[in-house]
């Protein structure tokens, strides 16, 4: 049996996988939000709390905001930031009593859907959150591709790419620096566009509501939207080539972006071809935990 750990900033959840992928037990509870010790108690009963429930022991993968730095062994990059300059891996594994995998949750996402979902038998996935927050993940050969200073897939954290006189420097992001893909291809990076165009201050789905509706302003909004996600998963495509890219997060759902996606970026596609399927993710929400547990593979 896999345990799949997802550790967020308002809940954690636990799945148990069978050896073949079918989910055995699922639960969540709020995360003890500051609390360093409460979080490593509450992972740590979920888990006994499912072998229970299972009646079987399981290997343990947790996907997490941040990342284990690869130098100094702590969590850096964290926006649940009471995890940050931390040894998370080492006391969750000494409080668990096990060896226990750690990824960051974008990169969760890809092994998720590489294994068994959207990107199933393709090498390189590129699996990019578009929700409140933005980020991304790959998985290579089904693995999480982690990197050399252990930020591998850290799209968000780019600044805009080919930006226009208006986009140039603006939107202060809270990694310190200006103009991250975050600030302006999440949904909270939406809905602010938004509200400096028309003043209106309107959540990501009310104005998506309001562009279903043929709401002007809002349809102006989606596609300066639309072209500046173009551009920035064009960026991607220049660097990783990857072979297919799998959209999850709330903006993920507004369907018209696989449609107009494809050909938006091929201007910005050095050579001007690509043809690198965009589809939403399979497991949706899910996909986090899911990786989780499979951070672990025929090595149990």
């Amino acid at each position: 049996m896999r345990i799949g750990i997802d550790l967020g900033g308002t809940k954690i959840e636990v799945i148990a996988l069978s050896h073949t992928g079918c989910e055995l037990y699922r639960h969540r509870i709020p995360t003890p939000r500051n609390d360093y010790k409460a979080t490593i108690k509450a992972i740590c009963d979920l888990v006994a709390h499912t072998e229970q429930k299972t009646a079987h022991t399981g290997s343990v993968g947790v996907g997490m905001p941040g990342t284990i730095s690869p130098f100094s062994g702590l969590v850096k990059n964290a926006n649940s930031v009471w995890l940050n300059a931390r040894p998370f891996d080492k006391d969750l594994s000494a409080a668990l009593n096990r060896p226990v995998r750690f990824a960051n949750d974008a990169n969760c996402l890809a092994v998720s859907e590489a294994i068994d979902g959207a990107g199933k038998g393709r090498n390189i996935v590129f699996a990019v959150i578009i929700g409140t927050g933005c980020g991304a993940g790959i998985a290579i050969g089904t693995k999480a591709h982690h990197g050399g200073n252990g930020i591998g897939g850290e799209w968000g954290h780019n600044p805009l790419p080919w930006p226009s006189e208006e986009e140039r420097d603006k939107n202060p992001c809270y990694c310190g620096k200006n103009s991250c893909i975050e600030t302006w291809v999440s949904g909270t990076g939406f809905a602010g566009n938004y509200l400096n165009e028309t003043g209106k201050r309107l959540s990501a789905p009310e104005i998506i509501s309001l562009a279903d509706n043929g709401y002007e302003q809002a349809l102006a909004a989606l596609a300066r939207y639309e072209d500046r996600l173009a551009r920035s998963l064009a960026h991607a495509v220049n660097i990783l080539d990857p072979d297919i890219i799998v959209l999850a997060g709330g903006m993920s759902n507004i369907r018209r972006l696989y449609t107009n996606l494809p050909g938006l970026m091929k201007p910005w596609v050095f050579g001007g071809e690509c043809e690198t399927p965009i589809v939403p993710s399979v497991h949706g929400d899910s996909s986090g935990v899911r990786g989780a547990a499979w951070l672990w593979d025929t090595e149990i």
